[in-house]
């Protein structure tokens, strides 16, 4: 299993934030990322979030080894040109670390606040299957054309290249009769959050047959959990609020030898990736003892 760090942008500044991605980093941790809200992601109506595409810069430039990525885009806020174009650029920036995290949105409040249309569920997954294809296809051909319902690209460029040959994407989200259906069919890995190891288990054997109807190895496809962590019943209150039950599901609790047996019930889940979430007030000393005391009783 490989572990990371998901960043939150609320309530913070990107000198905090990248004093937590150089520790993260010095710390072992493969993976960092960012979220994309324009508002906090919190419940309460708190507007401070630093904005996603250049807060992904910054963390690009600022490390020099983790696989930078985002969890996840949502798909309704920028045409795909326009991500593909920032993507292949952010490329060049980490210099080939790039991971692009793709959604259908959830956040109601924020799409209502600046005048942008909160669609139907149903409209919203089908904006991100297509956006997915157009994002894919500039990101990976000379030209694109594509013929959709909200999307047209005409011979479409996007130059210069990544640095990758294929940038990863990954589709983030648990619903099982789409969202895993679209990551089965076009995505290069899956991440879900904040819930328990039986669930994210049921989850991949729901993914597994999207898989055999579209006729992929599912193999292929990266799996990750974003998971919270709190040693002690305070830390846990104070990252996340009047949100706390609600992801405790998800959140490693309790003693290291707690923390390794529910990592270890993530991994037999299929669980590849296992990202540690955070936002401010960032638990740095929980990181720290984290990295100090749990991950070397998991290698």
């Amino acid at each position: 299993m490989h572990f990371g760090v998901h960043t939150g942008l609320q309530n913070t500044n990107i000198a905090e934030l990248t004093s937590l991605w150089q520790r993260s980093e010095s710390h072992g941790f493969e993976w960092i990322s960012i979220w994309d809200h324009f508002y906090a992601a919190d419940g309460t109506g708190n507007a401070h979030s630093l904005e996603a595409v250049a807060s992904h810069a910054a963390l690009a430039a600022s490390t020099s080894r983790v696989r930078c990525g985002s969890l996840v885009y949502s798909a309704g806020y920028r045409h795909p040109a326009v991500l593909a174009n920032a993507m292949a650029t952010l490329d060049q920036i980490a210099d080939g670390r790039i991971t692009l995290g793709l959604g259908a949105g959830w956040m109601a409040a924020e799409y209502r606040a600046y005048g942008m249309d909160f669609e139907p569920t149903g409209v919203r997954l089908a904006r991100l299957e297509e956006s997915i294809q157009c994002v894919r296809g500039l990101l990976t051909q000379d030209t694109t054309s594509f013929s959709g319902a909200f999307y047209t690209l005409d011979d479409a460029r996007c130059e210069p290249k990544p640095v990758q040959q294929r940038l990863p994407i990954w589709i983030g989200g648990g619903g099982e009769k789409v969202t895993l259906r679209i990551a089965a069919r076009h995505a290069d890995g899956w991440n879900v959050p904040f819930i328990a190891p039986d669930a994210f288990a049921h989850k991949v054997e729901v993914l597994n047959r999207h898989c055999e109807t579209a006729d992929r190895d599912p193999s292929t496809i990266t799996r990750a959990i974003n998971v919270g962590i709190a040693f002690q019943e305070e830390d846990l209150h104070a990252q996340y609020g009047k949100m706390a039950n609600f992801v405790r599901p998800g959140v490693l609790m309790g003693s290291v030898a707690e923390m390794c047996d529910r990592v270890g019930a993530y991994r037999e889940a299929g669980a590849e990736w296992l990202m540690l979430s955070l936002r401010s007030p960032f638990d740095i000393e929980g990181l720290d003892r984290f990295a100090a005391e749990v991950l070397p009783a998991l290698k």
